[in-house]
């Protein structure tokens, strides 16, 4: 995941502040988002025992006292290398279509910066297909990676392209998948609905992170919103449905309660009581 300037890491989750010199205050749309996330210790375990069983070093090991514990430690690991490895994937990925938007917005870039490391992972196929997609569904942009804000419900984001397409603002997710049997790149998973529902109530946009300006949100209230999957396969391109938006954005605001709920919750840790029975009737 790429890292916005006002963006902060904490042991909650991702937190944003005003400017570089101020404490994080409010949280990011996907930290809200992951009070939902799904239990993937099953997803995890299954990885693990399958990196252990198709490990080559496993017969030798079994004949060797001790040596077998080793490979399960490192096989233990296996969904965190995986997810890591996706991330960084995905961070490339992003980098070069940032870097492609500033390029055709006339803004400092770093393209070739990013192409370089596309190639030295053997990406370039990826790039490609998104350059495709740019030009297939002639995009205009607008900004790219513009960090926004909502003091209403207190939260923030990062938006990762505003852009024109067919006549209509567009705010658009990418989103890196991998390929499914069909050589096709999978599905988003419905919940950047939510995620873009949140963005499209954007109050400000910051337009300078060092000095912490901002702005009121320029755009109409109406964006289309795009989640686009990107990745070794032709892009391809979802839009959110007029009538879903009201009701990921109504489970986005619950979430982000029930977020506020769990910090409340973690600074007062003993919300029990131990009492006596009550006193005998006189």
């Amino acid at each position: 995941m790429t890292s916005p300037r006002l963006a902060v890491s904490t042991a909650t989750g991702r937190m944003y502040r005003r400017d570089l010199s101020q404490p994080a205050t409010v949280p990011s749309i996907t930290t809200v988002m992951s009070v939902a996330a799904p239990d993937l210790s099953g997803w995890a375990g299954y990885l693990a025992a399958t990196t252990l069983s198709e490990d080559s070093r496993l017969p030798a090991a079994l004949q060797t006292p001790g040596a077998v514990r080793p490979l399960v430690r490192e096989a233990a690991s296996a969904a965190e290398r995986y997810r890591d490895a996706a991330a960084e994937r995905g961070d490339r990925l992003h980098n070069y279509a940032e870097a492609w938007a500033l390029r055709a917005l006339g803004q400092a870039h770093e393209l070739e910066a990013a192409r370089a490391k596309l190639e030295e992972h053997g990406e370039l196929a990826n790039a490609a297909h998104f350059e495709a997609w740019w030009h297939d569904y002639g995009v205009e942009p607008v900004a790219a990676e513009v960090t926004i804000w909502n003091a209403t419900l207190g939260y923030a984001g990062t938006i990762d392209l505003v852009a024109r397409i067919g006549g209509r603002l567009c705010l658009v997710d990418y989103k890196t998948r991998g390929v499914d049997r069909d050589g096709q790149l999978k599905r988003p998973d419905e919940k950047v609905i939510m995620q873009l529902a949140a963005a499209a109530q954007a109050e400000e946009q910051n337009v300078d992170a060092e000095a912490g300006r901002w702005e009121p949100w320029p755009h109409p209230r109406n964006p289309l919103l795009l989640a686009v999957a990107l990745g070794a396969a032709p892009a391809r391109t979802y839009l959110a449905t007029e009538a879903a938006v009201p009701t990921y954005f109504a489970q986005f605001q619950a979430l982000h309660a029930a977020w506020q709920a769990r910090q409340i919750i973690a600074t007062n840790p003993s919300a029990l009581t131990e009492i006596a029975p009550p006193a005998a009737p006189a």
